[in-house]
């Protein structure tokens, strides 16, 4: 069985190749169209799409599938308990990742942080329930808003592994209220699901995962794989 499955962001598009279950490939394209060289001319048993925008209809439309072509609505049947409350506004990569947490890891309590154009923590707990979790804006439209939304703060783009603490000029200081500020508020959540979650797991994808990984309190696993894998668990589960 030959699966593929595609997730449409907000700046581009992230796709897996799927071979009896296990990920053989993965790669990531600009934007939403037109397919990338890699996908064009091949065939698939079975593929799942999902967009946290628009974009679904044009990617489902280059595909060459000779089974089940499944995109990922509300409507669709899910191996976790959604208890969102408004499941029609809930984005698909974020269902899609706590359904691949829960799978890496049945049985445990688990929150899940996707850092990438917003900031999103979820959490799926041990009984495989999706309760739920948080939007916040990611790391570059932070730096933007501040110099959207102010006269005279400067554009500041970089994300700086060494960003100071204290800073001491007025980039320094958005340096150090964007970023550490960022990472206080991932520890903090950290520390709250710990206290009202046994056995917890703290799982990291995203883009900007690889700056968050070691500055997080505890044991912290970096999957940037999740939402394809999630994906495809829920393509496995429809078929």
């Amino acid at each position: 069985m030959r699966d593929l499955a595609i997730d449409i962001g907000n700046t581009g598009t992230k796709y897996g190749i799927f071979e009896e279950g296990a990920l053989v490939e993965q790669g990531y394209f600009e934007g939403q169209d037109p397919l990338p060289p890699a996908l064009q001319g091949q065939t698939f048993d079975r593929a799942i799409v999902a967009s946290v925008g628009a974009g679904a209809e044009s990617i489902k439309a280059g595909l060459s599938v000779t089974g089940k072509l499944l995109e990922l609505t509300p409507q669709a049947a899910l191996p976790v308990i959604n208890r969102y409350k408004t499941p029609q506004t809930l984005g698909a990569d974020r269902i899609a990742a706590a359904v691949g947490a829960n799978y890496l890891f049945p049985g445990r309590n688990c929150l899940v942080f996707d850092a990438g154009t917003c900031i999103t923590h979820d959490f799926v707990d041990a009984q495989g329930q999706y309760q739920g979790g948080g939007i916040a804006p990611g790391l570059r439209m932070k730096f933007r808003a501040l110099h959207t939304f102010t006269e005279r703060l400067p554009l500041v783009q970089q994300i700086d592994e060494k960003f100071p603490l204290t800073g001491q000029s007025t980039q320094e200081s958005i340096l150090s209220g964007v970023l550490a500020g960022s990472v206080a508020e991932l520890n903090g959540f950290i520390q709250a699901y710990t206290e009202r979650a046994a056995d917890l797991v703290v799982i990291l994808c995203g883009g900007d995962a690889g700056f968050f990984e070691k500055k997080l309190k505890g044991r912290i696993f970096v999957i940037p794989e999740l939402v394809l894998i999630g994906l495809h668990r829920i393509l496995t589960y429809n078929a």
